[in-house]
């Protein structure tokens, strides 16, 4: 059976994460922090499990194997597995300094894709700043010497970030969350992480944590990129496009009066995640559930149509493969 279906979400406990999953967002754990919450998953470092419907208790990994490819749409047929990989991250310390392979590199050396990702802001302490890229095009012999003399920041982007903010991070782009950040990440279903800097942090086992120069050296674009900032005009009541790829399409839903989205033609799952508010959605077949902040919710490809009712207001980011 096909139906929209809230997710529960596998949850990180990573040693640079905070308590705003569980107390603002909610999660419920018994862990002490929680780093990151995998929205959508179906990744074998992780699976949601569908919260309601007949299919409750079930992951989604093992829902989509007995529905077949017809619950994901034809356009998800491209590609070889569950194509996303969506997560709330709660930085409250910084994450080390990492590159995800590109597609070629990633298969080749470790069996999976690579990793494109979005990062919208859900929320930004004041002087926050992300990490990406170079200040200017490097080469592979600077990277490595700076590795040695330990001055590889000095080179890397430093930005600025308020709520609200929006970037594309393309496969090979070094980068890092910094702290105070609150992050919805969409991504390539991949957890192919090279770990190049991590501030001299150990572990739970007291050792320094592992890191990856050698694999990272050859996955890293040394050009410089100009900005990889998505810059958009929020439209109350309208689907701002944020980040259109060939891996996915995401879209920015605000609104405090009910408005309708037409999938008709999509032929694709689509998927909300809530970062604000409050919000009551009915698909074409009359199913109705309720989302709130931090809630997920996918529906499959068959849906023709959604209507979403504000409860008074709500933010939401769509998502679903064009």
């Amino acid at each position: 059976m096909r139906y929209p279906m809230k997710l529960k979400a596998p949850l990180k406990d990573y040693l640079w994460g905070g308590t705003r999953l569980k107390e603002e967002y909610g999660k419920e754990t018994q862990l002490t922090k929680v780093a990151e919450s995998w929205e959508l998953a179906c990744h074998r470092d992780g699976k949601s499990v569908i919260a309601n419907g007949a299919a409750k208790g079930r992951t989604l990994a093992d829902w989509l194997a007995a529905e077949g490819a017809g619950a994901l749409g034809t356009k998800a047929a491209k590609f070889p597995y569950f194509p996303l990989l969506i997560k709330l991250i709660d930085a409250h310390d910084d994450l080390s300094v990492q590159v995800h392979p590109n597609d070629d590199y990633a298969l080749r050396v470790e069996g999976e894709y690579g990793k494109a990702e979005l990062w919208y802001v859900v929320d930004a302490a004041v002087g926050a700043e992300l990490l990406y890229g170079f200040q200017y095009e490097i080469t592979k012999e600077e990277f490595r010497r700076r590795i040695e003399d330990n001055t590889l920041l000095d080179v890397v982007r430093r930005v600025p970030v308020k709520k609200g903010d929006v970037f594309f991070i393309p496969a090979g782009t070094l980068h890092a969350i910094g702290k105070g950040i609150l992050i919805c990440e969409i991504q390539q279903n991949s957890n192919t992480t090279y770990r190049i800097y991590d501030y001299n942090r150990k572990g739970a086992d007291g050792k320094g944590r592992e890191l990856h120069t050698e694999l990272a050296k050859d996955a890293i674009d040394y050009t410089f990129q100009n900005d990889y900032q998505t810059h958009y005009t929020s439209q109350p009541g309208a689907a701002v496009e944020l980040v259109q790829c060939p891996y996915f399409t995401t879209r920015l839903l605000e609104t405090e009066t009910p408005m309708m989205r037409d999938y008709a033609t999509l032929d694709s799952f689509v998927v909300y995640i809530c970062m604000a508010g409050s919000v009551e959605l009915r698909d074409d077949n009359g199913n109705e559930l309720t989302v709130s902040q931090g809630q997920t919710v996918l529906f499959p490809a068959t849906t023709q149509s959604v209507t979403l009712k504000p409860a008074p207001q709500a933010k939401l980011l769509e998502t679903y493969i064009a």
